[in-house]
Order: C-alpha cells, then structure tokens, then sequence
C-alpha cells in the first residue's frame, strides 16, 4: 500500500468508530528539543494522524503562537536533518505522520533525499501552504515515487472547479482550511462552515479535514458532522508552551 493510504485508513477508521479522526499539530523540537520524541509519542497515543510542523523563520500561514515555536525551534538549533534524525530514533510510532514545512526547507533538502528520508521514518504525506498547485509537479512525481502524497488545501474561497481539481490531485485527505486568514485565531468557526464543509467533502473522493480555529471539543464535534476529521495546531502548541501533557487536553477532544 503506498504509504499515503495509511493516512486515508487511519482516518476511516476513527469514523467506523463514529468519531471524527483527530490530527493534532506539533512543532518539530519545541519547546525542547530534547523531549521531542517523548511529545511526539505522546501526541501520537491519542492522535489518529500526527501532523509534524518544520520550523521556518517566516511561516506566513501560521498566528503567533506557532510563529513563535517556530522560531525558538529554529533558535534551539531544530533543522529538517536534525528532525529526521530524531525519527530514525523514535522507530514505529503506530500512527502516521504527516510534515507541514514551507517550500525553502524542502527545496534545500533536496526532493528525492526528502521523499526517501520520509518513506523510511514513517512520513506519509507532506502539507506545503506556499506551494502553489500549478508549481508542485517536480515535488509531487518524487514523493509518489516513494508512495507518499502531497495533500492539497482548500479555502471557503476556492472556485468550485478549482476545489475539485485540488481534490483530485490530493493525497492522503485533502485539507479544507476553515477560515481565510492565518491559524490561532480566537474568533471561533465560521457561521457557514457546514455548507462549505459539505461542498469539499462532496467534492472529493478522499477523507477531508478541516483546520484553523480548532480550539475546544464542540468545534471538533462541529467540524466533524461535516467532514471526517479535525486538525488542532495552535490550541496544542498553548498547552505544550505552558509544560503540560498534552494527552488529556486531546483526550478532551475526542482522540483515540
């Protein structure tokens, strides 16, 4: 099975446990970089796919909060070699992982490198919110090469015949950004996320799971009667930037 597939049966099979799958977000190495494999396994206890974040010094998607992770990540010394590494040493974590990384830290990597490198420390798939559709061949032919995908977002502001083709050419699930601005917000869910939620979940094939402003368990119950999953990032990193486990704070969500 390629392994972006991993990511499409977790996802199904917290739904067949009538549940929406959670995909809790952390930042590579914060707070400590010495505690990185003990938070990520950790998370991954209770998270159904884990989306691992690279740190970049201009995250352009994200709020303060993982702004700021970011950036004492990058201060601690936390590259993709270095994160890569840590993998390697933490084995199998039985629940597949996911990388957000900006394009530089890619590109610099190198893509066959990258997709290799992934395939062997259980990467499924790589989210990329700089890289435009139009520009992600060269990126996408080597990830597939290795079985992986690369998982296409979606906006409340995307034309429907360009949703579809970003459905289609999605891996793993599609990701359906809630609302059109950067993560962290604090201002809660859209009123008309049902309807936009049921519009991508119609149009693709694949699960969809949808993040920004994901903060506490009804949003997750919200999100989930309309898509199959629900992603927490900034929530996350405020319980792991105040030195808590992170367990109960995703139990309360409804993890696994």
């Amino acid at each position: 099975m390629p392994a972006h597939e991993r990511l499409t049966a977790a996802i199904r099979a917290a739904n067949d446990n009538r549940r929406p799958a959670l995909v809790p977000f952390i930042t590579a190495g914060y707070p400590e970089p010495g505690e990185f494999v003990n938070t990520l396994q950790e998370v991954a206890q209770v998270g159904d796919v884990v989306e691992l974040g690279i740190p970049f010094s201009d995250p352009m998607a994200d709020g303060m909060t993982i702004q700021r992770s970011s950036f004492i990540a990058l201060q601690n010394g936390v590259s993709l070699e270095w994160i890569f590494g840590e993998l390697e040493m933490a084995g199998d974590l039985g629940t597949p992982l996911v990388m957000m990384s900006y394009l530089n830290p890619l590109l610099a990597f190198g893509y066959e490198e990258l997709a290799a490198r992934a395939r062997a420390t259980g990467v499924c798939a790589f989210i990329v919110p700089d890289l435009p559709f139009e520009e992600c061949d060269e990126l996408k032919h080597a990830l597939e090469a290795q079985g992986l995908g690369l998982i296409q977002l979606v906006t409340p502001a995307t034309p429907e015949p360009r949703l579809k083709m970003l459905c289609e050419a999605s891996r793993g699930f599609v990701y359906a950004v809630t609302i059109t601005g950067i993560t962290g917000g604090d201002t809660g869910l859209p009123e008309n996320l049902a309807q936009y939620l049921d519009s991508v979940s119609a149009a693709s094939a694949i699960p969809v799971c949808a993040g920004f402003g994901i903060r506490e368990a009804a949003d997750v119950t919200n999100v989930g009667e309309h898509a199959s999953g629900a992603i927490v990032g900034s929530a996350l990193v405020e319980v792991l930037e105040s030195g808590e486990d992170p367990r109960p704070f995703l139990k309360s969500l409804g993890g696994k």
